[in-house]
């Protein structure tokens, strides 16, 4: 390592080479703002919001791309630096919608919080505004360029960690926005809905389609029984709504929140999680003792089921068949709770709280209707929820920690917990499908090579005896070599687990957003690392940490569904796929 010594703001700093003044100013705890810059995805210098004085220089220079070299004088708050700056903000401002209280991203607003630190009280700038584009035709994701500042966050997002660059600048000059080609829908153009494009956004350019009005509407309606579930991984993210700190595990207020909002039942996910285990398990040793496709990939990401069904069609027979988690969890509410409570599924409303925008899409699948109705109703994401716990004048952090709801599906594992991390459904169908094959409960429940934040993490396995190549992924663009891989028939793999989202549903869309000054910044633990470890924290508590070991899990194929893949199973818990025409857009 090469250091670089140079003064900032008059004080000595000590860098590498090849950082920029921003990395470095950064790293000796200096804070210059940003707008378009975003930690290995996007530093353009368009939004020209980190602007430095740099002695000798003719003009200011953007802090993002300036490399640092020896002997360099930086200042970030001389006189000059803080008037080009402000008056950079300005400018956007007055090409933007100032709608902020009625903004979902108000107070989260990064272009907000810059006029506030900048003090800038006035509109200097007055004049025409770009024509704007609305377009919210598709499930989960609306798309408002009246708030778009044009930093290109979105384009490098889906570009670099999706590898599918759906977004892109469309018209030229004053008349530049950001849209699919053609200004087309993004419900029109093989979008995931992942939403890694809605929690980059600084401002409310992007995001998700709201359903609290849907939800609000039904537990006012006297003729249903509205039931909730939440995901794993939205415990681990709804506290940070609420101003708690990131990675606190919120389980039992959420619980108990849910319940104050009027929801009959309110139960976990993961007892979903443990049946898709099963189901999944299943389908696997099947596959294995009958000649099946493989390698099997999982099948629980909406968001990575999109890309594949129009990137890689022909690799379909390579999923699993079983529904995600929460599909399944409204499949059973709807068929065993119902008959259990001699109810009528039509008069049954189900939500879904999830960390996920994709799931806004899934539940309008064709391919996810059990019968004439759908399995769920309605999903809000993490962020929904937390504004509908405030809607309903909830003091949240003041809650006392309440328990699920225990009626036949109120039991989980802490298997099911760990769906919500990169690497859980793999490490909860290891747990399972080792036990049964070992044919003894397992002395050690934990696979350490299953975790972490990799992009691709592999082991090899021993399953009853045989040795198995097994491979963990998330965001497409990690996918995308053993995707390959397959495709060429040179994959060495037995079993793939692939999330839409990189760090899998705990950094869903749908998640709290992380100010940019925590992604960009320094905080010990990264802020997936932190939600990955209340996910991890909670499965050591459990008591049961298989997901065939789950009681209420064992009942309902004793009392309900036979076994795992009969025939009821593969009516209510599994679904098909179809393939879809691939609509590139900007870039491959």
């Amino acid at each position: 390592m090469t250091e670089v010594h140079l003064k900032i703001n008059n004080r000595n700093v000590t860098a590498e080479a090849g950082q920029t003044v921003l990395e470095a100013a950064r790293n000796a705890g200096i804070k210059i703002p940003t707008l378009c810059y975003l930690r290995n995805i996007n530093k353009s210098g368009n939004c020209r919001v980190c602007l430095v004085e740099v002695k000798k220089a003719r003009s200011l220079l953007s802090a993002c791309t300036t490399p640092v070299s020896e002997g360099m004088e930086v200042w970030t708050n001389s006189e000059r630096a803080l008037a080009g700056r402000r008056n950079t903000v300005e400018l956007i401002m007055s090409n933007h919608s100032k709608n902020c209280l009625s903004c979902k991203r108000n107070q989260n607003c990064e272009l907000q919080t810059l006029a506030e630190e900048l003090g800038i009280r006035t509109d200097k700038f007055e004049g025409a505004h770009t024509k704007p584009s609305y377009d919210d035709f598709s499930y989960g994701i609306v798309r408002d360029t009246t708030k778009c500042v044009l930093c290109e966050r979105c384009i490098e997002t889906c570009r670099k960690v999706q590898g599918l660059g759906i977004l892109g600048l469309e018209n030229r000059g004053f008349n530049t926005i950001v849209a699919p080609v053609y200004g087309k829908s993004m419900k029109d153009v093989d979008c995931m809905q992942c939403g890694q494009c809605v929690i980059n956004c600084p401002t409310g350019a992007l995001t998700e389609k709201e359903n609290i009005t849907d939800v609000v509407n039904a537990l006012n309606d006297p003729e249903k029984i509205v039931i909730v579930q939440t995901a794993p991984a939205v415990r681990a993210s709804l506290g940070e709504e609420f101003g708690l700190p990131i990675g606190t595990r919120v389980t039992g207020k959420m619980t108990a929140a849910l319940r104050r909002c009027g929801f009959d039942r309110v139960y976990d996910t993961n007892f979903a999680a443990d049946l898709t285990i099963m189901e999944e398990g299943n389908e696997l040793l099947e596959r294995l003792s009958h000649g099946g496709v493989l390698p099997m990939f999982t099948s629980c990401s909406p968001g990575w089921i999109r890309y594949i069904e129009y990137e890689y069609p022909e690799l379909l027979p390579h999923l699993s068949t079983a529904k995600s988690p929460h599909m399944m969890m409204g499949a059973m509410i709807k068929s065993y709770w119902a008959k259990k409570h001699n109810v009528n599924p039509k008069d049954i409303y189900v939500v879904s709280i999830m960390p996920c925008t994709a799931k806004k899409s899934e539940i309008h699948r064709p391919e996810c209707m059990t019968q004439e109705y759908p399995d769920v109703d309605a999903v809000l994401t993490t962020r929904e929820c937390g504004r509908l716990i405030k809607l309903f004048g909830i003091d949240f952090n003041e809650l006392p920690d309440e328990e699920f709801d225990q009626d036949l599906m109120g039991e989980y594992s802490g298997a099911g917990v760990i769906f919500g991390a990169t690497g859980g459904v793999m490490e909860a169908a290891l747990r399972t499908v080792k036990q049964k094959l070992d044919g003894h409960k397992l002395e050690k429940v934990d696979f350490m090579e299953c975790r972490g934040m990799a992009g691709v993490k592999e082991a090899q396995v021993e399953l009853g005896g045989t040795k198995l190549w097994i491979a963990i992924t998330s965001s497409m663009t990690a996918a995308k070599p053993l995707l390959e891989e397959v495709k060429n028939g040179t994959s060495k793999y037995t079993f793939i687990e692939v999330m839409g989202c990189p760090g899998g549903c705990l950094n869903g869309g749908g998640q709290s957003i992380v100010p940019a000054s925590v992604k960009n910044g320094k905080l010990g633990y990264g802020y997936k690392e932190l939600r990955m470890k209340a996910l991890y924290d909670e499965d050591a508590s459990c008591e049961v940490r298989v997901s065939s070991d789950n009681p209420q899990i064992q009942k309902a194929y004793e009392d309900f569904l036979g076994a795992p893949g009969s025939e009821l199973a593969e009516e209510l818990l599994h679904t098909t796929y179809t393939p879809k025409q691939r609509f590139h857009i900007f870039s491959d």
